[in-house]
């Protein structure tokens, strides 16, 4: 695991070394937002395990929209660009983030990204974090939503095991539910393990192979609160135009988040 949050061991990091990571982090996700906010984009922080079925839901929640909706993405990975390579070829202008050893996406690695990626004409951005249920949660990158991709392969208990995940959630989505059959798999019991965790249970159970609660997804993602796009910074081109991050460090404050949820 990575250094940065000392999830190998607590001795790496010490607790004021940590504080002054995420404080810093916070600083900067503060500053993505603004640039989100800035160009109506509605950012959207997807996590999960390796394998969740996370890029396979991107495929196909760009099938599903079509035309309709621009959507556009930034894929973490260790050491490949597979995820982005797919996203692409599925339509979704798309950028992969590699972290060598780290095992999740941070706010400066989002921003540096944002140097790379044409979100022009985009309202949706995606950000597909590294197959992980620990760290990524622990990084704010300035999204609207957090999203967490949990497939039945996974078993029962991940709520409960890995709380801090599903305890930051705005919504899970249950993938790969064709194979239910196949599993000795009882949803009630993860429903009750998400009962246990998320502040406001909401999950929508998808699969992204026979199209099953897609119509469902999208509508939770049409929810979401937009903002009309502002004046652009600065000398904006086709690509997002980033600035120079400012230099005041502002302390660390507590998720702001935009929470979407669908009614009835």
């Amino acid at each position: 695991m990575c250094d940065t949050c000392g999830c190998g061991d607590p001795e790496f990091v010490p607790v004021e070394v940590q504080r002054h990571l995420l404080g810093e982090n916070d600083r900067i996700a503060r500053h993505n937002r603004e640039h989100f906010a800035a160009h109506g984009v509605v950012a959207i922080n997807l996590m999960g395990s390796p394998g969740s079925g996370k890029t396979a839901l991107l495929e196909a929640t760009a099938r599903a929209v079509g035309g309709g909706r621009r959507l556009a993405a930034m894929s973490g990975d260790l050491a490949t660009d597979n995820d982005a390579e797919r996203l692409r070829k599925a339509g979704i202008p798309s950028i992969g983030i590699t972290t060598g050893s780290g095992c999740h996406l941070d706010a400066r690695l989002v921003h540096d990204g944002l140097h790379k990626l044409d979100m022009k004409g985009a309202d949706l951005l995606f950000l597909e974090n590294v197959g992980n249920l620990v760290c990524p949660a622990i990084y704010d990158l300035g999204q609207a939503a957090s999203v967490v991709a949990l497939s039945v392969t996974e078993g029962e208990d991940k709520p409960l095991k890995y709380p801090v995940m599903f305890r930051k959630a705005d919504l899970v989505v249950l993938t790969k539910v064709d194979l239910l059959p196949h599993l000795d798999v009882d949803v009630k019991k993860i429903e009750d393990a998400l009962a246990r965790t998320m502040p406001n249970p909401k999950m929508i159970r998808v699969s992204a192979k026979t199209g099953e609660g897609i119509d469902a997804w999208t509508r939770w993602l049409s929810a979401l609160p937009r903002r009309p796009a502002t004046s652009a910074p600065p000398h904006a081109h086709a690509h997002v135009h980033v600035p120079d991050l400012p230099q005041d460090r502002g302390h660390a404050h507590d998720h702001g988040s935009t929470h979407g949820h669908v009614h009835g």
